[in-house]
């Protein structure tokens, strides 16, 4: 119902910045909810530039917000006792390291349950390359067979993915949907 701790804490993150002008799109589960995939979360993912989270940090840092640990990129809400986790655009998902999947930059992001969200694509596109590149971050993979069948997104949608996760896509959506298996 978004009533929780978590769902507060998203809330007064994204008035925040938007009062600010600073560029976000929320990602990980709480975009997953707004793409029609319902999944609990004890944290919110924000993608935000270096500039943003540092003009971020400079006025609000002390003032309803703690960082995680001295010079962390992620912070907590100090009211709420809920975990930010901070995307930096340009920065390399799953295992951190150089590869044609990058975070982009937040001005992408569209309107989703009253907050900017990362398109449903470049969502798929970071979850794929994630879980392709980081052993630990597995339910990446299964985050995009939950968005294959609960936001019933099409095979095609794979032509418009970088070719390090295509064919990744394309097995998930296969094996999702064989056996004539649909949504749930």
């Amino acid at each position: 119902m978004g009533l929780d701790e978590v769902h507060q804490a998203l809330r007064r993150l994204t008035v925040t910045l938007e009062t600010d002008g600073i560029p976000y799109a929320i990602a990980g589960a709480m975009a997953l909810n707004a793409h029609g995939y319902r999944r609990a979360t004890v944290d919110v993912d924000v993608l935000l530039t270096r500039q943003g989270l540092a003009l971020f940090k400079e006025k609000h840092i002390g003032r309803g917000w703690v960082e995680r640990f001295p010079g962390s990129k992620g912070m907590l809400d100090a009211e709420l006792r809920v975990k930010i986790d901070v995307l930096i655009a340009g920065d390399y998902p799953g295992d951190g390291r150089p590869k044609s999947v990058r975070f982009p930059d937040p001005s992408i992001a569209v309107h989703g349950d009253g907050f900017r969200v990362l398109p449903i694509r470049d969502l798929v596109e970071l979850k794929l390359a994630s879980g392709i590149t980081n052993p630990n971050r597995l339910k990446d993979l299964a985050d995009v067979q939950e968005l294959i069948r609960h936001a019933a997104l099409p095979l095609e949608l794979g032509a418009e993915l970088d070719p390090l996760v295509r064919d990744k896509f394309v097995e998930i959506w296969n094996a999702t949907r064989k056996d004539g298996e649909d949504d749930d």
